[in-house]
């Protein structure tokens, strides 16, 4: 019995890595998969057919012929499988539906105010089914929901202990995955926003991801995977004390990151929001000017704080993170004039995900464990 099961393991995880193969590459051969994977050729053969007849992988025409029979060109079916993301915020919902490759299929934003009421977990369970409906796919291909939402989270990630920007406290969160019928998860958003700019990428393995949006968050990101501290509290990277006895944070302490490098310091600069900050500096606007080189030099101070403490990339993201690629050369700058051993700020990144990352992030959570389980 032993060894038809460690033969069956064998197998799966034969079919897993030649699966995976196929799915980072655009088109293989299956002459290829053998070689580059060191199996035989029946081998490969028996795991495509299996691999087919899931709809997991496709015949994508034919290579060039080397002198005899063209080979036939195998590539993976992106949208065999999709999977939702819901982000929650104070003021709006999110959803995107992405495929295996994490694109984004569909995507919608609804203004809502959050409740923490029983007919608000209502609408997410009906805003999420509509979703879905109006997306024209197989239903059966949805693997999950992920819902990231701006909090700390328990242990075993079902219950969101604290969030000040939903004001639940105290393990008061209600349940968001009650009304909805596919498997559920949730995630931190800065988490999920950070897991999603690590997603499917080979030259960085460590990396940390600062969140500017409303809130200053982010997320720790080791060997790939998300560090979340002893007690789910890891990358609070807004309450890192930026300044002794200085601005007043949300949180009732004095001096935090976030009182001085939130979006929200900013967008408060203008009567519309964050956008019309960056038009208006874009345009020369002396205020935004001098707003801007403020809030630049202590973001420089947090970004080095960063490279010290952890030593690998730091990469800027939310809202902010979708308008600073013009800027990040001068930030750069500011950063390396604080640092004790590097004489340039090229550890600084900006994200490639610069539009619903928390909700692409946790739709992923699904897209892995489908693919650690092929």
């Amino acid at each position: 019995m032993y060894e038809k099961t460690n033969n069956m393991e064998v197998k799966r995880i034969n079919r897993n890595r030649i699966f995976r193969l196929i799915y980072k590459n655009e088109k293989l051969s299956m002459h290829e998969i053998a070689s580059c994977l060191g199996m035989s050729l029946p081998t490969v053969g028996q795991n495509l057919k299996i691999l087919q007849s899931e709809g997991l992988i496709t015949e994508n025409g034919v290579f060039e012929s080397t002198g005899g029979r063209k080979a036939k060109a195998i590539s993976c079916i992106k949208d065999a499988k999709l999977a939702v993301g819901l982000d929650i915020t104070n003021n709006h919902l999110s959803l995107v539906l992405v495929n295996l490759s994490g694109e984004i299929v569909k995507s919608t934003r609804v203004a809502k105010i959050f409740e923490n009421s029983q007919d608000y977990i209502k609408e997410i369970g009906e805003l999420v089914s509509g979703f879905i409906e109006t997306s024209n796919i197989d239903k059966s291909k949805v693997l999950g929901v992920g819902i990231a939402v701006p909090g700390i989270l328990s242990d075993d990630k079902q219950t969101v202990v604290y969030s000040h920007a939903l004001g639940l406290a105290d393990r008061n969160g209600p349940d968001f995955t009650k009304n909805i019928s596919y498997p559920s998860v949730l995630s931190n958003d800065a988490n999920a926003a950070g897991f999603a700019e690590l997603w499917n990428t080979e030259a960085v393995k460590n990396a940390v991801y600062l969140s500017l949006s409303n809130t200053v968050g982010g997320s720790i990101l080791l060997d790939n995977r998300l560090y979340p501290g002893d007690n789910q509290r890891s990358s609070e990277f807004g309450h890192m004390t930026l300044e002794l006895n200085g601005r007043t944070c949300y949180c009732g302490k004095r001096g935090c990151l976030d009182a001085y490098c939130s979006a929200s310091v900013l967008s408060n600069g203008t009567d519309e929001g964050l956008y019309d900050f960056f038009d208006l500096l874009k345009k020369g606007g002396k205020k935004q000017e001098k707003m801007w080189k403020e809030y630049l030099s202590y973001l420089a101070v947090a970004v080095n704080n960063l490279r010290m403490l952890f030593d690998c990339d730091v990469i800027l993201g939310g809202y902010i993170g979708a308008y600073i690629e013009e800027y990040v050369d001068e930030l750069r700058l500011l950063a390396a004039e604080g640092n004790t051993f590097e004489p340039d700020g090229s550890y600084l990144k900006v994200c490639r995900n610069k539009r619903e990352a928390a909700a692409v992030g946790v739709a992923l959570l699904h897209i892995e464990r489908f693919l650690s389980q092929v």
